[in-house]
C-alpha cells in the first residue's frame, strides 16, 4: 500500500526475498556518513539485487547488463527501491582533459544525493573500489549542489569475498557499498522449496476474505 505495488509486484518481491536482501550489502557508511544518514542509506543497499526481469542467462558482458537495466528502467527503479530517479547511462565526466564514463547514475529524491552505480560481471577485485571512489569524488565536485547530501557509490558485481570487500572499503574516503546480483531463475531444487504463484495468490485471497468478513 505504501509504495503502490500491484499484487504481481508484491508476489515478485516475496519470491525474491526482498526484505532479507534490503540493507544487506557490506558498506563503509557508518564510518563515512552521519549516523542518521548512514542508517537510511544502508537500507537502500541490497545484496543481492534480483535482475531476473532482464531475461538474461549464462555469461553476459557488462555492457549488455547495463543496456538491459536501462531498457527495463521501470523494473530497474523498482528493484533499486523507492526514491530513485534515473539520471543517465555512461554519464560523461571530464577531469583535466581526460574523459571518463559512469556506468549508471541515479539521484535519490528523498535522501537528496547522487548514487553512482558501477557494474562488474566478475568477482569483486579491490581495485574496483578505487575506481568507484574516484567517480564518487568527481560527482561530488562537479554535480553535487549545496543542498545535496554526499554522493554514494554502489558497486554491483557477479560475486565477492566479503573479507576483501571490507578491507577495500575501510580505506576508501567515499561512502560506498558492494553488492552482488542475480539474473537467472533459481535452480530447480530451490524452486521446489518455494510456494508457487498460485499458492501465494490463494493465500492473499484468503487474507482478503478474512479481513472482509
Amino acid at each position: 500500500m505504501e509504495y503502490g505495488w500491484s499484487r504481481n509486484v508484491l508476489l515478485n518481491m516475496i519470491k525474491n526475498n526482498t526484505i532479507e536482501c534490503t540493507g544487506a550489502a557490506p558498506s563503509n557508511f557508518p564510518q563515512r556518513l552521519p549516523a542518521a544518514e548512514s542508517e537510511l542509506t544502508q537500507q537502500v543497499a541490497k545484496d543481492p539485487y534480483a535482475f531476473e526481469f532482464l531475461g538474461l542467462s549464462g555469461e553476459v558482458a557488462e555492457r549488455d547488463v547495463e543496456q538491459a537495466l536501462t531498457d527495463r528502467i521501470v523494473e530497474t527503479l523498482r528493484e533499486l527501491g523507492p526514491g530513485f530517479a534515473f539520471v543517465g547511462r555512461q554519464v560523461h565526466i571530464e577531469v583535466g582533459g581526460d574523459d571518463y564514463y559512469i556506468d549508471l547514475l541515479f539521484f535519490h529524491v528523498e535522501q537528496l544525493r547522487y548514487f553512482v552505480i558501477e557494474l562488474k560481471t566478475g568477482k569483486f577485485q579491490p581495485e574496483y573500489a578505487g575506481k568507484l571512489n574516484f567517480y564518487v569524488a568527481v560527482v561530488d565536485d562537479q554535480l553535487k549542489r549545496e543542498a545535496h547530501n554526499q554522493t554514494v557509490g554502489i558497486l554491483i558485481c557477479g560475486s565477492k569475498n566479503d573479507h576483501s570487500v571490507r578491507y577495500a572499503l575501510s580505506r576508501s574516503d567515499s561512502p560506498m557499498a558492494v553488492a552482488t546480483y542475480t539474473y537467472e531463475s533459481l535452480p530447480t531444487d530451490e524452486k521446489k522449496g518455494l510456494p508457487g504463484e498460485d499458492e501465494l495468490s490463494a493465500a492473499f485471497d484468503q487474507i482478503e476474505n478474512t479481513e472482509d468478513s
